[in-house]
């Protein structure tokens, strides 16, 4: 389970929040985190995420699972951290990253995909003047929805075929036959829009 697509249905402050309002609070709160330095400051911004999640209903295992896949980074680049700069910094930098990633899974677990699709692509109409196709930026908000939990499939299979072969432990085993099953996949995913014409007008809604 990744970040993309957690959206769990109740009746919460945060679920009756607008879409608009979310984004821009989780930029604003990404920001602050970012600008406002300190250990102490840290913990309480990871307090802040934790407490969001609990009054939106996200759940504990629901949001364990979400950070799964943050686990080997926070433990590589906290202890990296504590090596380099002390306990102090690394607290800091893990309690950041997790508080950011708290924050967006609350967002997604409090907005369906559709509702988060749709105010990308209201945001993007301005660029009409530019030459842009809001409707086309919403298809690619969709595709990279639909592409990454798609890439995480397939690094997983990879890194079980790599175990399987004993060469769990060769970077190449993983990043080659995952980079071309990925290469496959995106131009399979290009071929059938393509097939539906979708692309080829430069004014269609598409």
């Amino acid at each position: 389970m990744s970040l993309l697509g957690l959206y769990r249905p109740a009746d919460t402050w945060l679920h009756r929040t607008p879409v608009g309002a979310k984004l821009c609070g989780l930029a604003i709160f990404g920001v602050t985190v970012a600008v406002v330095r300190g250990a102490l400051a840290a913990a309480v911004f990871l307090a802040v995420a934790l407490v969001l999640a609990a009054s939106a209903r996200v759940g504990v295992r629901v949001t364990a699972r979400a950070l799964r896949p943050l686990a080997i980074v926070v433990l590589a680049l906290g202890s990296f951290q504590w090596w380099q700069r002390g306990w102090p910094v690394a607290v800091e930098v893990v309690a950041d990253l997790l508080s950011i990633a708290v924050a967006a899974t609350v967002v997604t677990a409090t907005t369906p995909m559709d509702a988060l699709l749709d105010t990308f692509v209201r945001a993007a109409r301005p660029l009409r003047r530019l030459g842009a196709n809001p409707d086309r930026v919403g298809l690619a908000m969709a595709l990279m929805v639909r592409a990454v939990p798609g890439i995480l499939d397939l690094a997983r299979e990879t890194r079980a075929a790599a175990r399987a072969r004993g060469l769990e432990r060769n970077p190449r085993a993983l990043l080659i036959p995952l980079t071309l099953r990925t290469v496959a996949r995106a131009r399979t995913t290009g071929e059938a829009l393509a097939a539906r014409g979708i692309g080829d007008d430069p004014d269609s809604p598409t």
